[in-house]
């Protein structure tokens, strides 16, 4: 295929922080090139965030059902191939069904949807029109997760017995959506949120990466959610016992009040011949921990990596790649895969490496089932995913 994929932004607009992260992933590798928007909820804001982004005004829309609309009756050269989703939760579904109803492909930011029924409906939606759908949880993107889940797929460390993963953080430790802070204030809202804060925002992170690097999958919780915040509406705190689906146990734990810490997501997956660990602050290193001899550390870019990895490594060894390549290694798969189903081609299935919406049906799940759990006195919550 001799072009560019065409995409659409909903969302993202001025001063919106994950907007201008997707943009930027999308672009690296020079697979995409966005087209239009809808970027606000506000049109005149819209309009100003398209002007920012060098976009012709008539491509510019005031709202995503103005958006559709208008895209679909666009000569099939001219219109956008897809749409990027990168609003609050509560807008994810809406604007996906239409886009799916529309004829367009979705990528969208995590969790899929603002409740489980909805992403029921969507994976029914996309099974419906097969189309192509995409979630960003971008941390499965890091080329050593992707070494650490083919260690796991390989058997390289034994049947999977243990699984800890954590995601602290402490932006949230005080009050402040109360003094109007944009991204703490639909998050701590149920209205705009869905049933959890902590949880659905951070938690499904490491639920989803829990089940990515180990191919199993969480059959059933006891989670203890708690809101430490007085006068916040939602939980920013949790704390979760899994069972997985091959009898392995796990410990995943959430926070978003454990003041001083930034971004350290971390996993620890133990089989039973070896430990392996991957922290996010950390992410070009892997270390293995071999039951019988010293410790392994693998890097990013040095000696006999798999070729999963290598793949989504885009620098020589010792500099450095984070998130927004973690987010692009995301997106550029979406586009080769797309580019592929647009050329009437199956795509390589290296390129089909990326969460699709039965992660985000899992994702809702896990979220449904931590707030069921938590708020019962029965010890274990099954998924209905």
């Amino acid at each position: 295929m001799s072009r560019k994929i065409r995409m659409g932004m909903v969302g993202g607009g001025r001063d919106a922080f994950i907007g201008a992260v997707h943009r930027m992933a999308a672009a690296l590798d020079g697979h995409i090139e966005l087209v239009c928007g809808a970027f606000s909820s506000d049109p005149e804001r819209s309009r100003a965030s398209g002007a920012d982004l060098y976009l012709p005004a008539n491509r510019v829309y005031g709202d995503y059902q103005e958006m559709m609309a208008a895209e679909a009756k666009l000569p099939a050269g001219e219109r956008m191939d897809f749409v990027s989703i990168v609003t609050p939760n509560y807008v994810h579904f809406p604007v996906a069904k239409a886009a799916l109803e529309g004829g367009f492909h979705v990528m969208s930011d995590k969790p899929m949807t603002f409740d489980l029924a909805e992403a029921k409906e969507l994976a029914a939606l996309v099974e419906s029109t097969g189309l192509q759908f995409g979630l960003t949880h971008n941390y499965t993107g890091y080329p050593m997760v992707k070494e650490a889940r083919h260690m796991v797929r390989n058997g390289a460390i034994g049947a999977v017995r243990k699984v800890v993963v954590e995601y602290p953080q402490g932006w949230l430790a005080s009050l402040i959506e109360s003094d109007g802070q944009k991204q703490a204030s639909w998050r701590t809202d149920p209205a705009r949120a869905g049933a959890s804060s902590c949880m659905g925002d951070i938690g499904t992170h490491a639920e989803n990466l829990m089940e990515y690097i180990t191919g199993l999958k969480i059959a059933s919780l006891c989670a203890d959610l708690t809101t430490m915040v007085e006068g916040r509406q939602l939980e920013d705190d949790g704390n979760v016992l899994v069972r997985l689906d091959n009898g392995a146990r796990g410990v995943l734990y959430a926070s978003q009040i454990s003041a001083g810490e930034e971004n350290p997501l971390t996993i620890r997956v133990y089989g039973e011949l070896a430990g392996l660990e991957w922290h996010q602050e950390e992410p070009n290193t892997l270390t293995v921990k071999w039951g019988d001899r010293h410790r392994e550390v693998r890097r990013t870019g040095v000696g006999e990596l798999s070729d999963a990895s290598a793949a989504h490594t885009r620098l020589p060894a010792g500099h450095p790649e984070g998130f927004v390549e973690a987010f692009a290694n995301l997106y550029r798969n979406y586009a080769l895969a797309l580019q592929a189903r647009l050329a009437g081609e199956q795509p390589d299935p290296e390129h089909l490496d990326f969460p699709t919406v039965q992660d985000g049906v899992r994702g809702m799940a896990f979220i449904t089932a931590c707030v069921a759990s938590s708020a019962s006195d029965q010890k274990w919550t099954e998924l209905e995913a």
